[in-house]
């Protein structure tokens, strides 16, 4: 079985996503699960796992109204407030929800690179262990440091690194990117998702030469039991429709045993996310 581990649903509007620039004015529309399905079809993928996009509560509640009524949506890593004192209430509200599996916050665009170690921060995450939930981490390149230390914080959470912490594949440099990954996958707890790459090569005529030597750092120091593959559907689509990405991926992986591809592809994320029998 095949499970997209990162993807993202939509109904656009240019307040609550205005990080959709002019470079990106194809995906200036709504997403909904029907126009999901197509791709994943088509793509050969059987399951998906829908990640926030806004930081509202009210979007959470959204996407698990629609993993209910879509049985392919295998599960959610939504928002909540983790720095809130209204965080106990929202958990508890959404533990009746099965398929929240995860949380999210978007650190990559806080103004203080050292946001995730503020001691707010550090109790959310503490409260996430007693409902069962991981922690998807988004940051850049430069906050692989503060990512460190955060990590360690918290050797009991599960993590999961979205977009291989958005190396600096515009520029070619895979330094100081390689050696921090590297010692970031020397903890057990966390594991990396091969997703969001070609939109940080920010060509339109990327070849799988410019992902291979970043994929290749995260395969080795990861290893193929924790490192999961997700689309990052529908922003992909600014530089690669479904089907191509799916394809890339296995065949950047297509060296691995068939037992570690089948990992990589879905395994990894159930397990992970506990997502049991689909």
């Amino acid at each position: 079985m095949i499970v997209d581990s990162h993807h993202h649903f939509w109904r656009y509007n240019p307040i609550d996503y205005g990080w959709i620039d002019d470079g990106m004015a194809k995906i200036r529309r709504d997403f909904l699960p029907a126009d999901l399905h197509q791709d994943m079809v088509a793509a050969g993928v059987d399951a998906v796992l829908s990640v926030q996009a806004r930081q509202s509560v009210e979007e959470t509640r959204w996407l698990l109204d629609l993993a209910a009524a879509n049985g392919f949506i295998a599960g959610v890593v939504g928002w909540v407030p983790l720095v809130s004192p209204s965080l106990p209430a929202t958990l508890e509200e959404f533990a009746a929800y099965p398929k929240l599996v995860g949380v999210r916050h978007v650190l990559q665009d806080e103004p203080d690179p050292a946001y995730m170690l503020r001691e707010d921060f550090q109790a959310g995450i503490r409260a996430l262990r007693d409902f069962n939930l991981s922690y998807d981490i988004l940051v850049f390149e430069r906050h692989l440091p503060q990512t460190i230390e955060f990590v360690d914080r918290h050797p009991a959470q599960p993590f999961v690194v979205d977009h291989m912490a958005k190396p600096r594949m515009k520029q070619r440099e895979i330094e100081p990117w390689s050696r921090r990954m590297r010692e970031l996958a020397k903890r057990p707890h966390v594991s990396c998702k091969i997703s969001g790459l070609t939109t940080e090569v920010g060509r339109a005529n990327w070849n799988i030469a410019d992902l291979r030597p970043y994929v290749d750092v995260v395969l080795e120091s990861f290893g193929p039991n924790r490192v999961l593959f997700g689309s990052d559907w529908p922003v992909c689509l600014v530089a690669c429709d479904y089907p191509r990405w799916m394809a890339t991926v296995q065949e950047l992986i297509a060296d691995l045993s068939p037992t570690e591809r089948s990992a990589i592809l879905g395994g990894n994320a159930r397990r992970v996310y506990r997502l049991g029998d689909l």
